[in-house]
């Protein structure tokens, strides 16, 4: 296994088994289940609500109560960007292909490349998205607090995405 693709199933496993701690019983009974590649549809990013430019969702795991946590590969064509968004619980990136940008609010724009694994704390104000000439796939783990995963707010500007 690569150390991307090991990156990304440690962070995924990481958040699984935390949500599993919090909330659900060990040995409960709950059958094991395999969802198999290719049977849940893609999605294309919600523009302009939630994205600019060209973004693919492919859904890893929706959670189910009482887990918490989702988990998605988010594809994004280059220039192609999330709105500025923050989340109630943080959010985990691990980035799998390519190169992206990544900026919290009045910071400077942080470049990401393969293999890197991103944290953004609750509550913060941020962007992420490809960088101008090239894509970028990551895997988002994002907790939701009270059936609330994201809140999404204003796009980020053509100049606040060339700083």
């Amino acid at each position: 296994m690569n150390r991307t693709l090991f990156t990304a199933a440690a962070a995924l496993a990481a958040a699984c088994i935390g949500v599993q701690a919090a909330g659900a019983a060990q040995g409960s009974g709950d059958p094991i289940t395999v969802t198999r590649a290719g049977s849940v549809p893609s999605a294309k990013g919600a523009v302009p609500n939630n994205f600019s430019g060209s973004v693919r969702v492919d859904m890893l795991h929706t959670p189910k109560e009482p887990w918490r946590t989702s988990a998605a590969y988010v594809t994004f064509e280059p220039g192609a960007r999330t709105v500025w968004h923050t989340h109630p619980v943080g959010q985990t990136l691990v980035v799998t292909a390519g190169s992206g940008l990544v900026q919290r609010f009045g910071a400077p724009v942080e470049t990401i490349r393969s293999g890197d694994v991103v944290w953004i704390p609750a509550g913060v104000k941020h962007w992420h998205g490809a960088a101008p000439s090239t894509g970028m796939t990551h895997i988002a783990i994002t907790e939701s607090l009270n059936g609330k995963a994201v809140d999404w707010l204003e796009p980020v500007s053509e100049a606040q995405y060339a700083q």
